[in-house]
């Protein structure tokens, strides 16, 4: 018995040897292979690649890492400024994709028709369901989706909504008087954030999302959006793992920022849809472009593109202006002369019986030329857009200067860069300097200004952002004097796909404009 136990167990202790030796082969050949897979990719991107030839970090030729570093954290727009300073017009920032700063960049892949990169699939709230045209790449299919969206965005409709924009910046301005009176530091960052999501609340939907009222981020939608700029950001390089976290279960259990956000919209949408008393929102043009759509048997936009669309408008809209006011006030502060100009243009202005009332009207606003180009020179130094604007060679392929890009490859213009260029600018492009607009060589300049993006894929809300920012700015002039807190402290912020400044706290001071 005892021998026989003996033989049974050294041929299980003989089967464990031969398996785990057999495992161990298994395992080793298992590494073998991806090791002489990863070579093989290795030596295909970094030797083998039509773009091979083109400069840029040793990480970037054969992988998106040293993008995706750049992305976290969240300085992306200087240091790819810093490539094109090093590398000249054409960087490579990852396997695929090229960075581009040559004069022809803008006209060669912006105002051109090409597909856009597959970052763009990204835009789509809350999860892969939704489309909008931000997230179609294919120029064709993007435009027949917009066609249903763009009648609202003209300048003759969203100048409609200037009355129930002044209700809000009424309410920016009284926090204004608040913290004055108080000798109090004010959060001009935030509080900036806070108008121009009400703003588009009332542009979109007919009523505010009501952050002026509680003088706070309601509902931490803010935060949340900040979240979901990060994610989309860097998800947008990694979509196998954004198909599964964006899916609709993720988006029922809602913990994740697009869900939060897609929630807010919806509920204002609902609201809206039950308002007796809404104006000629944005939403009334959706929902007849929608009918339309439907008429037309379109296979692009239906409810669900509308209720994405809407979401993102939110989000990115309020950005872009916030960053927008900010630059303006911050880089003035700077600027004192500058500031002193903008003072004299208004009071000059007045004397004409111009820029009257509680708010300064836009048409005013729009007369005083040295005001306007402080703010277009605030949103050239600081382009509320952080990220390239991807786009994909076509058949046949692209070229750009003496340089030629076979068709697939990723081609991306930064608006950062371009508005930092000393070729384009000058060699104070670094530099605050509002008179470059008053020059006589200005309209030469202003194809290489891209703060909006530009061509078929450019943003549509422009309108809506110029109205906010040239009232608000204008009256601030008029109505206050700003110093900051710490004259010597620089402001904070984090480049994802837009970049918005905080932590630049301001005192305010009411103006004697007797």
């Amino acid at each position: 018995m005892l021998i026989e136990l003996k033989s049974q167990l050294g041929f299980l202790e003989e089967r464990i040897a031969t398996t785990t030796l057999s495992w161990s082969i298994i395992a080793s050949q298992v590494v073998i292979l991806v090791t002489t897979s990863l070579c093989l990719i290795f030596i295909r991107r970094r030797y083998l690649s039509p773009i091979s030839h083109v400069p840029g970090p040793f990480l970037a030729s054969f992988s998106r890492l040293w993008h995706l570093r750049q992305i976290v954290g969240g300085k992306q727009n200087l240091k790819l400024t810093e490539q094109h300073d090093k590398h000249g017009h054409f960087v490579r920032i990852a396997h695929n994709e090229v960075s581009v700063s040559h004069p022809n960049a803008v006209t060669a892949l912006l105002l051109r028709t090409l597909p856009k990169g597959q970052w763009y699939a990204i835009v789509c709230f809350p999860d892969y369901r939704f489309t909008t045209p931000f997230s179609i790449l294919d120029p064709n299919k993007k435009s027949e989706c917009s066609k249903y969206l763009s009648t609202g965005y003209l300048l003759h409709n969203v100048i409609k909504s200037e009355p129930a924009m002044d209700i809000n910046m009424k309410k920016f301005f009284g926090w204004m008087d608040k913290f004055a009176d108080d000798q109090k530091p004010m959060d001009l960052d935030k509080f900036f954030t806070y108008v121009a999501f009400d703003i588009t609340g009332e542009v979109v939907f007919s009523k505010p999302f009501g952050f002026m009222d509680a003088g706070e981020d309601v509902n931490n939608s803010i935060f949340m959006n900040m979240g979901m700029e990060m994610y989309i950001a860097i998800f947008g390089y990694m979509q196998i793992l954004h198909t599964v976290f964006s899916n609709p279960f993720v988006t029922w259990l809602k913990i994740l920022p697009m869900g939060h956000l897609f929630d807010t919209t919806m509920s204002a949408l609902n609201e809206r849809q039950k308002n007796p008393d809404a104006h000629e929102d944005l939403v009334a043009h959706w929902f007849r472009g929608l009918d339309k759509a439907k008429k037309d048997k379109s296979k692009i936009f239906d409810l669900r593109c509308l209720q994405s669309f809407a979401t993102a408008n939110v989000g990115a809209g309020s950005d872009t202006v916030s960053a927008g006011l900010q630059s303006f006030i911050y880089y003035l502060l700077r600027h004192p002369t500058g500031w002193k100009r903008c003072v004299a243009e208004m009071d000059a202005a007045r004397k004409n019986g111009h820029c009257e009332g509680e708010v300064v009207s836009y048409n005013d606003a729009t007369q005083l030329p040295y005001l306007q180009a402080c703010i277009k020179e605030g949103l050239r130094m600081f382009a509320p857009v952080s990220m390239g604007l991807p786009r994909v060679a076509p058949k046949g392929g692209v070229s750009i200067g003496n340089a030629f890009f076979p068709e697939g490859i990723t081609l991306s213009v930064n608006p950062s860069v371009i508005h930092h260029s000393k070729e384009l600018w000058g060699p104070d492009a670094r530099e605050f300097n509002p008179d470059r607009w008053l020059a006589t060589d200005a309209a030469s300049k202003e194809k290489y200004f891209i703060p909006w993006g530009v061509g078929y894929a450019s943003c549509p809300g422009q309108h809506i952002a110029r109205i906010q920012l040239s009232k608000i700015s204008a009256t601030i002039i008029r109505d206050y004097e700003i110093r900051q807190v710490d004259p010597s402290a620089h402001w904070q912020w984090s480049a994802w796909f837009t970049v918005v400044p905080h932590s630049w706290p301001v005192y305010i001071t009411k103006r004697n404009k007797a």
